[in-house]
């Protein structure tokens, strides 16, 4: 490479900066977020040597954007440089701190020119896996958006109807279950809840799909919205139902997206080829199988070995050594979203996999708390899945769980 693209992103417009293998300046230009400006920046490339062969590679500081993803669309490489590893790289050309779009532009092409070993381009996912990856994390954000409101709504109930949170919580979802959120949008209040009758919660309990011992259920909620409880004024108690409604139909909207995504990411997981792979293993399904994918792609060239994918995903622990002091830490910087499933797959896995609990017992055994144990397994499967999906194969327990022989446990790397 002798040429090399720093782009400097903004909302509608980006400042562009071409570099030779020197660091001369070749070319500037400032460019808008639009279809002209994209065919500007590709004229500008075309004119310094750019071609389908020997594309020029390009530096950025976000890998999202239609600029990227028609950039990514021309097989060049793209650099999504960290912010903050770009302003580390601004002080070795301005000790002032001095800061523009152009010098950062600058700073970006000249990343490249000297250390683009040790950055990573974006991987050559395919269309399916970034679909999957879009649909995965947007259903993602879904989940943690009904969790944000439902504890909102939880919350504001505990003000001033305590008793409907005694009522419903004997469900593990709370107020997020479609019986819960039915009766609450019918009686927001403990005066009209205390005032449904058993025939009233019958009805509410089949329109909420309820099939199963309806009666009892009924008789029960009859009981428990009518047992004593601290009250606000009647003014007061009749304003907080209005509000109770409006976060009611914030967290039946967070609950609607969540589930429509995730109807969705799992149907487009199962069409891709790697998914037969994915869910073979124990404790993943469709929609924790199409998380996995989401993260890791499909680009098998991203990473070289397992030990890269366990320290994307954070199951890879630190070593921190200076001098006589060594200390083996869990890893912070890592991908949160993988490492999120990731804990979700391990945990669900002891059930599922007789190697994978006898795994986590000996782990615990040997001194680990839950979490590290539940990390130590996430990285053994993790490391499973990246020669599975290599060798195109299925998970076989019998090989990822061997009779284990006697001696020290090792830490997972």
């Amino acid at each position: 490479m002798s040429v090399f693209c720093g782009i400097d992103w903004a909302s509608d417009h980006h400042d562009v900066v071409l570099v030779d293998s020197s660091g001369s300046l070749l070319a500037r230009a400032r460019i808008d977020d639009s279809a002209v400006g994209l065919a500007d920046l590709l004229q500008m490339l075309a004119a310094h040597g750019d071609s389908a062969e020997a594309p020029i590679p390009a530096a950025i500081e976000t890998s999202r954007g239609l600029l990227v993803a028609c950039l990514r669309a021309t097989g060049r490489p793209i650099y999504a440089i960290n912010p903050m590893a770009a302003a580390r790289y601004r002080e070795r050309h301005a000790v002032t701190r001095k800061k523009s779009d152009h010098l950062d532009a600058m700073v970006l092409a000249n990343i490249l020119r000297t250390d683009a070993s040790a950055h990573r381009a974006l991987p050559a996912d395919s269309e399916l896996a970034q679909a999957v990856a879009v649909l995965a994390r947007a259903q993602q954000d879904a989940v943690w958006d009904r969790t944000q409101a439902s504890n909102k709504l939880t919350s504001h109930l505990r003000e001033y109807f305590p008793g409907f949170l005694g009522a419903v919580g004997v469900r593990r979802e709370g107020v997020t279950h479609s019986i819960a959120r039915l009766l609450l949008a019918t009686a927001p209040t403990p005066e009209r809840a205390s005032r449904l009758t058993k025939a009233q919660l019958r009805s509410l309990l089949k329109k909420a799909g309820r099939k199963n011992t309806i009666d009892a259920e009924a008789e029960r909620l009859h009981t428990a919205l009518r047992l004593p409880q601290m009250r606000q004024l009647p003014l007061v108690e009749e304003a907080m139902g209005h509000q109770t409604l409006a976060l009611l139909r914030q967290l039946d909207a967070a609950c609607t997206s969540a589930d429509d995504l995730a109807k969705a990411a799992a149907e487009a997981f199962e069409t891709h080829p790697d998914a037969e792979i994915i869910i073979s293993f124990p404790g993943l399904g469709p929609l924790s199988g199409a998380r996995v994918l989401a993260e890791i792609g499909d680009d098998r060239s991203r990473f070289a070995d397992a030990r890269g994918l366990k320290a994307y995903a954070g199951a890879a622990p630190v070593t921190r050594a200076s001098g006589k002091s060594v200390a083996v830490l869990a890893r912070r910087v890592k991908n949160q979203r993988l490492a999120a499933v990731g804990y979700v797959w391990a945990f669900s896995s002891l059930t599922h996999s007789a190697g994978a609990r006898a795994h986590y017992d000996r782990r615990r055994e040997a001194g680990d708390r839950h979490t590290a144990a539940q990390r130590n397994l996430f990285s053994r499967m993790i490391g499973c899945l990246h020669h599975c999906l290599t060798q195109r194969v299925s998970f076989d327990e019998t090989i990822a769980f061997p009779t284990p022989t006697t001696g020290p446990l090792q830490t997972a790397a």
